[in-house]
């Protein structure tokens, strides 16, 4: 593979981590992060989250959720969710902490928040590099069932640019073929390291 990608989401647990192991078993340089302030999973109630500091190991947060109430987290998805992402990486990243991780070719997003805080982020970072980045928002409902889907549609839209001879000069195709086969509609941007 001839690219860096990188998978965001809010919380680096659902839909980045799904697309980071669909990605990552089929061979792509990818790493994945979140944009928000503090790791937040589902909890017995709306207004009762889990919340969790970036960097805590997926593993830490198995064991605690297990501990309160397996039957919950069994059920909701939740446990199985972070044992799949303990087997992709240690913890959750964030992306706005991510700078010695080096620079990515392709950033996708799976919400428009998410998109916009990565944009801003990198429109803040100093570009010495110059080196152009592609920002692509696919916008994805929080649940198992559509981040499985939007990691495939992630996975075909990857194959496409992989398959390009530049990017650059084709995106506004492969972007247009790609939403005139899924019916979904796509953001993208182009900013600088």
């Amino acid at each position: 593979m001839k690219f860096r990608y990188a998978m965001v989401c809010s919380s680096n647990q659902n839909r980045s981590m799904e697309a980071h192991s669909l990605l990552k078993k089929q061979g792509f340089d990818v790493s994945s992060y979140g944009t928000g302030a503090h790791v937040k999973l589902p909890g017995p109630s709306l207004r009762e989250p889990n919340v969790y500091e970036f960097g805590t190991p997926y593993k830490h947060m198995l064991d605690d959720l297990r501990r309160k109430d397996p039957e919950l987290y069994k059920r909701n998805g939740i446990l199985p969710m972070l044992k799949r992402n303990s087997s992709v990486k240690l913890a959750p990243q964030r992306w706005q902490d991510n700078a010695a991780d080096g620079s990515f070719d392709i950033v996708f997003t799976f919400e428009e928040k998410v998109f916009d805080m990565v944009i801003e982020d990198l429109h803040n970072r100093d570009q010495v590099l110059m080196k152009s980045v592609l920002v692509i928002n696919l916008e994805v409902k929080d649940n198992h069932e559509e981040a499985a889907i939007g990691a495939r549609l992630a996975l075909d839209l990857c194959e496409q640019i992989e398959a390009a001879e530049s990017w650059e000069e084709s995106i506004d195709d492969i972007l247009a073929s790609f939403e005139n086969k899924h019916r979904r509609k796509l953001l993208y941007s182009i900013s600088f390291y």
